[in-house]
């Protein structure tokens, strides 16, 4: 966790950084006419610097920030592959990168799916999701290790807190830090960590040639996010793993997905599922995940007959659990 740092903060209090954000997209060159360390925001800029820092801690490696989950997505195709190779895609990933992968087929990128619980296929990347969204499986890491390809894992659901896919084999972890990291719905935001310098150049090349670098306010959320994302991940596990064993006993609950970790749960419900999403008050209806408020979707709509009809997603905020489990129960009911 990122140390709060305050001059005006009381030793026993909890306080969030301030953070400066300068928006500033130019800089100016240095006496001599050199650039600077910055001098063009699409480069790169100050607030951005400072968030990579710190994730980079967290991840044990060199993180760089894009404007998107997506875009990270994109960024680390361009940099692990080209036309004619093979990309082996975890399935029940989020659907987001199948769709994006496949938009590249085109231009001769080769996209096959597999089981991340075994061993992946011959590929030159291979692409997990640990756990995956919305499913919740999770990869099976010597399998992973055992592969010659490059390895990208998203880690967006479990969060440096409770997985640094580095250590695990990963060449690359991926984030989309709307979700967790900054944890309040309040920044559109993707981040790469990897250890590699040569990748690492690599990648931020792209990010400056496709004009995909995130927004300073955007790199100033994750900064904040971050400062106390341990303590908001052990809140969302401990609810989730709570109401998991409430769902999981309820009558009208025919399936339940929980991997013992992070703020989010899939089940099934017997039935159209609308109903059921649409009956919660305290719970929102509406997608994304990772925030501080709780939220829940049918993913089928997204995504058909990849997910069951009546999967339900749910993303635990940090509300008492007792009060989202009378919501839930109330719309259960319904």
């Amino acid at each position: 966790m990122v140390a709060p740092t305050s001059s005006t903060c009381p030793a026993d209090h909890y306080c969030l950084t301030v953070v400066e954000i300068d928006r500033s997209t130019v800089w100016p060159y240095d006496e001599h006419g050199q650039p600077r360390e910055f001098v063009y925001q699409r480069y790169g800029h100050p607030t951005g610097s400072e968030a990579e820092r710190a994730l980079g801690a967290l991840e044990g490696g060199e993180a760089l920030l894009f404007g998107s989950g997506t875009s990270a997505v994109l960024a680390s195709v361009f940099a692990l592959t080209e036309p004619g190779k093979t990309v082996a895609l975890a399935e029940g990933a989020y659907f987001g990168t199948g769709v994006t992968l496949r938009e590249l087929e085109r231009w001769g990128l080769r996209v096959v799916e597999f089981d991340q619980t075994g061993s992946p296929p011959p590929a030159d990347v291979v692409w997990v999701e640990s756990p995956a969204n919305p499913v919740l499986t999770v990869p099976d890491w010597g399998a992973v290790r055992a592969h010659r390809g490059r390895v990208v894992c998203d880690a967006t659901l479990s969060t440096p807190v409770y997985l640094r896919a580095l250590d695990e084999g990963a060449d690359v972890v991926l984030h989309s830090a709307t979700k967790f990291l900054t944890g309040h719905h309040d920044a559109l935001i993707g981040a790469l960590v990897v250890r590699d310098p040569a990748l690492a150049d690599r990648l931020r090349e792209i990010r400056t040639r496709l004009g995909l670098t995130a927004s300073p306010d955007s790199a100033a959320s994750l900064l904040h996010g971050l400062e106390t994302l341990e303590l908001r991940m052990q809140r969302h596990t401990e609810s989730a793993t709570e109401l998991a064993r409430r769902l999981g006993a309820h009558p009208r609950v025919v399936n339940v997905r929980y991997p013992g970790l992070g703020g989010v749960i899939s089940f099934d419900v017997e039935g159209d599922p609308i109903p059921v999403e649409t009956a919660t008050r305290l719970i929102r209806n509406q997608t994304s995940l990772g925030g501080f408020v709780s939220s829940m979707e049918s993913r089928h709509r997204w995504e058909g007959d990849r997910i069951p009809v009546g999967l339900l997603r749910l993303s635990v905020g940090l509300e008492d659990v007792d009060e989202l489990w009378a919501d839930l129960e109330s719309a259960l009911a319904g």
